[in-house]
């Protein structure tokens, strides 16, 4: 600046009387991101895996009653030290309507879409 004397200054910063002042915060110069998906780790204790997936189902079904956005059909289970080792909850089975299934994963007979009264698909009880 070619000069720094206070009343330049005060000038320069304010700039003409009666404008309108710069905004102090700017907008952000890129757009935002989509949403993106997140995973949540809940940890307890169980005897096995039998009673360990048993306590997992019934977390993730009550879960995704008082939160309906919740995935319930990207639930998975693993042991604390192996998450790389998780395995699915529910089923996902792709019905007709690109419902998905949401009986627990390995469970005998129909597919089942979510919902009271939901279609029904598949081999049912052919053994």
């Amino acid at each position: 600046m070619r000069d720094n004397r206070a009343t330049y200054w005060r000038r320069w910063m304010t700039g003409t009387p009666g404008a309108p002042r710069p905004p102090l915060v700017a907008p952000p110069r890129r757009p935002s991101r989509p949403d993106r998906h997140f995973t949540v780790h809940l940890g307890f204790v169980a005897a096995d895996l039998v009673a360990a997936r048993e306590v997992a189902v019934g977390y993730a079904e009550a879960l995704s009653v008082l939160r309906p956005e919740l995935m319930i059909g990207a639930s998975a289970l693993s042991p604390a030290d192996a998450w790389q080792r998780a395995e699915r909850l529910f089923c996902g089975a792709v019905g007709p309507d690109s419902e998905r299934c949401v009986d627990v994963a390995g469970h005998p007979g129909f597919h089942h879409g979510p919902g009271p009264g939901a279609l029904g698909w598949g081999d049912g009880d052919r053994g």
